[in-house]
């Protein structure tokens, strides 16, 4: 740790770490009914970086952006974000620490639809009784070209345009890392490239930390790294990674999930 910032070695470069998860588990059932969703992940997220979560069906992908957006609480092991240790906050101090450090983007888009767009953006700053950044709040709007809806409700804006005021929603804040959970999922390719463009940008332009999970290869090559899941452990990650990589990766473990389950632990 240098100044208050974990760091992460690897290779020649040291990176700042946003987050952490430290051997994971995350157990469901017992006895012959034993689900392991998380089987001992351990994890470093780059600070200023965009992380996809890949994996096939009942990988653990969301289990572990669940756990590491303290969403969840994993069965063992612990998740770091910035200097702090999770397992050690109540439940009160969970709740500031992600209503104050974590930002979530969701498929679903889950805006208030009494709330117009503004609203909507400025809605954890008003549950937190805070004052929003005037500038800041202007450069999020802009980034995401909403200016012009900003009186409009929900039901009044496109798919594309909802999924942009959940990004703003959750940037405006200027949290220490972003989650979003397939957040094109509900869009179409024009809607879903204006997303990922703007969640690059901020990346890029602004240095936030990004961590999505997706099951779309095209989604995924946006990302600065990608991070493959099978069985409930990383088996495998690529940095700046192209489409074709990305499903070649995606291709091999969908048929390893494929096999019996004797095979793959033979």
């Amino acid at each position: 740790m240098r100044d208050g910032v974990m760091l992460c070695q690897g290779g020649d470069m040291t990176t700042a770490v946003a987050a952490r998860a430290i051997d994971l588990y995350k157990i469901y059932g017992s006895g012959d009914s034993e689900v392991r969703a998380l089987d001992g992940v351990t994890l470093d997220i780059g600070a200023g970086e965009f992380t996809a979560i890949m994996g096939p069906s009942g990988s653990g992908k969301s289990t572990l952006m669940h756990c590491l957006a303290a969403l969840d609480t994993p069965t063992s092991g612990d998740v770091q974000i910035g200097e702090t240790r999770l397992s050690r906050l109540r439940d009160k101090a969970l709740t500031t620490l992600r209503r104050e450090q974590v930002g979530f983007v969701f498929q679903a888009f889950n805006l208030v639809p009494t709330l117009s767009a503004r609203e909507n953006i400025l809605l954890p700053l008003s549950l937190a009784g805070s004052k929003p950044d005037q500038a800041w709040f202007d450069t999020v709007v802009d980034s995401v070209g909403l200016r012009d809806r900003l009186g409009h409700r929900p039901s009044q804006m496109s798919g594309g345009q909802q999924q942009r005021v959940a990004c703003a929603r959750a940037l405006v804040s200027k949290p220490s890392i972003v989650f979003a959970d397939e957040p094109t999922g509900n869009l179409d390719s024009t809607s879903s490239a204006e997303v990922l463009a703007f969640l690059r940008r901020s990346v890029d332009e602004f240095g936030q930390t990004i961590v999505m999970v997706t099951h779309d290869a095209v989604a995924a090559s946006y990302c600065d790294r990608v991070v493959f899941l099978a069985d409930g452990r990383v088996v495998d990650e690529i940095r700046d990674p192209d489409r074709d990589q990305i499903l070649a990766h995606m291709t091999a473990l969908q048929t390893a999930a494929a096999a019996p389950r004797e095979e793959r632990t033979a």
